[in-house]
């Protein structure tokens, strides 16, 4: 069981560094629309669409981070169940069609908790990539 743990929190501590550089990212994205002063309403969108994606693909790279650590522990078989499993787990969807065996069940638990938790985190960018994009605070 401490073996477990201690490739949770490796885990974890991974996915959270992910999702940071996914949020430099955007950040530099917003950072860029204002350079330019995009002010063009039909082009207003675009930046917010580019931070989006990112944090996107961020989330799928941290699906496939958990994914590739069933595999590499050998409790799923092939990368289609894990990569299913895990974005089941890490969306909190959790259809249990998958279900992990043992002391494992925990890792499976914690991806859930830090799944719940990036969205969360990947909301608050999107929140404040509108906030900057439509409502910008030098246009009082």
């Amino acid at each position: 069981m401490l073996l477990d743990i201690l490739i949770t929190i490796f885990i974890v501590t991974v996915t959270v560094v992910i999702h940071t550089f996914g949020m430099m990212i955007a950040i530099r994205i917003i950072r860029k629309q204002k350079a330019s002063q995009l002010t063009f309403q039909r082009f207003r969108s675009v930046p917010l669409v580019g931070v989006v994606l990112v944090m996107f693909f961020i989330s799928i790279v941290e699906v496939l981070l958990w994914a590739a650590t069933y595999l590499w522990v050998n409790i799923i078989e092939s990368f289609e169940e894990a990569f299913y499993f895990s974005m089941v787990t890490f969306t909190t969807l959790g259809y249990g069609d998958i279900v992990l065996k043992g002391t494992w069940r925990l890792l499976a638990s914690f991806e859930a908790a830090i799944g719940i938790i990036m969205f969360g985190w990947t909301t608050a960018i999107v929140f404040a990539a509108v906030q900057n994009i439509y409502f910008p605070k030098d246009s009082d």
